[in-house]
């Protein structure tokens, strides 16, 4: 299991991660990149999980306020070399435990349809498909989900 610690964005193994995740979305997302490139920035989150396996910093998540009761999932990501791990899982359990313990009641996020192995972590940890809100309303390759905590 990697070892999970609790910070914020300015952490430089963050940014450090950040910067591989758009890189592999500019790849993935193709022409619609720009549009949620904007919606991803890091200056709002004060909430950061880290993981480390070997003293390596290997995969990140955020929580970003939607609301006085939701929060967004934001930033998952897990480096290539440690991904099959279930590493994402634990960032993502750690995530909701942080979320539960900040009061929030539910946890929200948005994916690509194109990054499928994200949307089957996020189902298999019991998020559920809900329509796209706020910016990603009426946008075909975003899928949004919802997942309720407390």
């Amino acid at each position: 299991m990697p070892i999970l610690i609790r910070t914020t964005s300015n952490n430089k193994d963050f940014k450090g991660l950040v910067v591989l995740l758009d890189h592999e979305l500019k790849i993935r997302d193709g022409q619609d990149h720009s549009f949620f490139a904007q919606f991803n920035k890091i200056d709002k989150i004060k909430h950061v999980v880290l993981a480390y396996k070997e003293d390596k910093v290997v995969g990140c998540g955020a929580l970003k306020q939607y609301s006085d009761d939701k929060t967004e999932i934001k930033r998952m990501y897990v480096h290539p070399d440690f991904r099959g791990r279930g590493i994402a899982g634990e960032i993502l359990k750690e995530l909701e435990k942080w979320a539960m313990e900040l009061f929030f009641s539910e946890c929200i996020l948005e994916t690509g349809k194109k990054q499928i192995e994200a949307v089957r972590l996020y189902e298999k940890s019991g998020y559920h498909p809900i329509p796209n809100f706020g910016q990603y309303e009426g946008i075909e390759n975003s899928v949004c989900m919802r997942k309720v905590i407390l």
